[in-house]
């Protein structure tokens, strides 16, 4: 009998996986459905585990079966024999559909598993001929879907193989964002009263985040990034006004698509309602702090197209290396408060992580309902302005920096390292009015005041405003696709103290910035968005002609 129960072994499955077929009943073979099968085994392998599955103990307590068939019927008698096949505890397969062939030869291979595990106890006496008899006529029955599943189950063995070999940590996820661009200024003059060159640009910004966490609640993120796309300020418009988000910083123009550590962060929670963040490089607020712009921040990849319409202004004079601690007071209080340091690396007088350019920014955000939320936001700043980390408002709002980047504005004074210290104040609310219909607006307060420059230029005051509306269309025209427009004027400088209104004087006019986009999703990860940004008096100077600038930006995320 020993030779008869090793000869019907010798024709069954050796494994039994999770597959996906059609479904097909058991008198009629089509298409396969998708269904799951709890065990792969060897008949050498260890038993069924029955940790979270409930035995059954009659083939007819399985609801998704039908009891009309032969096999049916022959397999009912060996499972009510041997206990051999295990259902869920809905008593079901998984699935309000009839038994396939294919679940219907695992159910056999769970049957034959059971059998040799009673002849390997020497209980083979209680195993009955006739029993192994039906057994291997199911089997020649079912020889095609057998040898199916032993196949696919193969393929899957090898590609979970290479799978493990190749992944890069239990702990480690990968995500990646690449935007194309396509930009170009249609007219206009630059911030000195120049025709801009008519010229189309193409470029990329490519982002690789590796996240990773040591408790499940933890994050290191490390992220790569690398852009050939350069600001509009460096080359083209020559003021920060309407720069691009997804393009380089202000006054960029030799970006080569060089892979760098953009950012570097560690974040983890202190007890239930404090997150901390340790930035180690390229920090910006928005990695603890409320920006209070939804679905217009974006960080270029989606939503706004340019920095202005990405965030309030003002928080664009906090960047670099520090600390940033997010508080949770209750489900209506939040309070997030940060200090960067811009050079914080170097170890050069006027520099590190508290001699050097810094910024440090509270603010109070209010949620008093779900579609509502109310931000107050106070930043202290020393040697940065609206560039440190963005790329906004005219060449007088961004003094420091214009001065030492942009040669072309603000005669005689150009190159001169001025060191600046800065008070801004900023408000900023959001109101989901619909499902389909969100309007936020902020406005920004930044008084600038000038250091001793060894009599070069003389110590002042400027004071600076910049306010926004964003009106944001979730959903328009096809679901995960977003409509928007932004209008508001860019950092001004409004008045000067009149030692430097002598020097450098005010800005003179009152640039309107407008933008509109429409972000059409074609998938969960492609986007493409095109574009306008339309700046009047460019650089809040009524003398240059209005810019207008095009762009088509094309986002993949995976």
């Amino acid at each position: 009998m020993l030779k008869l129960v090793r000869n019907a072994l010798l024709l069954s499955p050796v494994l039994l996986a999770a597959i996906a077929v059609s479904s097909v009943s058991a008198e009629e073979k089509t298409a396969p459905t998708a269904i799951d099968i709890s065990k792969v085994s060897q008949f050498e392998a260890e038993p069924v585990s029955l940790d979270q599955i409930d035995q059954v103990t009659s083939v007819s307590q399985l609801t998704d079966v039908r009891p009309t068939d032969w096999a049916f019927q022959a397999l009912q008698s060996l499972v009510e024999r041997y206990g051999c096949i295990v259902g869920y505890p809905d008593k079901t397969f998984r699935g309000n559909r009839a038994l396939t062939r294919f679940e219907f030869a695992a159910g056999l291979n769970a049957c034959l598993d059971k059998i040799q595990e009673l002849i390997a106890a020497a209980t083979a006496d209680f195993v009955k001929k006739e029993d192994l008899e039906v057994v291997k006529r199911l089997q020649e029955e079912f020889a095609t879907e057998l040898a199916a599943l032993r196949g696919r189950v193969e393929g899957l063995e090898v590609r979970t193989a290479t799978l493990e070999k190749q992944q890069l940590s239990t702990t480690t996820k990968l995500n990646g964002e690449v935007v194309f661009g396509v930009v170009s200024a249609f007219t206009g003059q630059d911030a000195i009263g120049r025709d801009i060159p008519r010229t189309t640009i193409v470029g990329d910004r490519v982002r690789l985040n590796f996240d990773t966490t040591f408790t499940g609640e933890d994050v290191l993120r490390t992220r790569l990034q690398a852009t050939n796309l350069n600001a509009l300020s460096g080359a083209s418009t020559f003021t920060p006004e309407g720069d691009l988000r997804f393009a380089g910083g202000a006054f960029a123009n030799d970006n080569n698509n060089s892979v760098s550590i953009d950012a570097l962060l560690y974040q983890f929670p202190v007890g239930e309602k404090l997150t901390v963040t340790i930035e180690a490089n390229a920090g910006a607020i928005d990695d603890f702090t409320d920006t209070i712009n939804p679905f217009l921040d974006g960080d270029g990849g989606t939503g706004a197209l340019t920095h202005f319409g990405t965030r309030n202004a003002i928080y664009y004079l906090v960047n670099g290396t520090g600390i940033g601690l997010r508080y949770q007071l209750n489900d209506f209080i939040e309070i997030s408060a940060g200090y960067l340091a811009n050079d914080a690396s170097s170890p050069l007088q006027g520099a590190g992580l508290f001699d050097g350019p810094y910024g440090a920014i509270a603010q109070l955000t209010l949620r008093p309902s779900e579609k509502f939320t109310v931000g107050l936001t106070y930043i202290h700043a020393y040697n940065t302005d609206f560039t440190a980390n963005g790329s906004t408002g005219s060449n007088r709002a961004n003094l420091r920096s214009a001065l030492a980047n942009n040669p072309l504005v603000l005669d005689p004074f150009a190159g001169l390292d001025i060191p600046t210290s800065s008070n801004a104040y900023g408000a900023a609310v959001s109101f989901q009015l619909s499902p389909k219909f969100v309007i936020n607006g902020s406005f920004g307060y930044t008084n600038t005041r000038t250091l001793a420059t060894r009599g070069v230029l003389p110590r002042g005051d400027l004071n600076i405003f910049n306010w926004a509306v964003g009106l944001a269309f979730p959903d328009l025209g096809r679901d995960g696709s977003l409509g928007g427009i932004i209008v508001g004027v860019e950092p001004r400088v409004d008045s000067v103290s009149p030692g430097l209104r002598a020097a450098i004087g005010r800005d003179p006019s009152t640039s309107i910035h407008v933008e509109a986009f429409y972000q059409y999703r074609l998938n969960d990860n492609i986007a493409i968005t095109p574009g306008v940004v339309w700046l009047t008096d460019p650089d809040h100077n009524s003398r240059n002609q209005d810019v207008v600038i095009g762009t088509v930006r094309t986002t993949f995320t995976f």
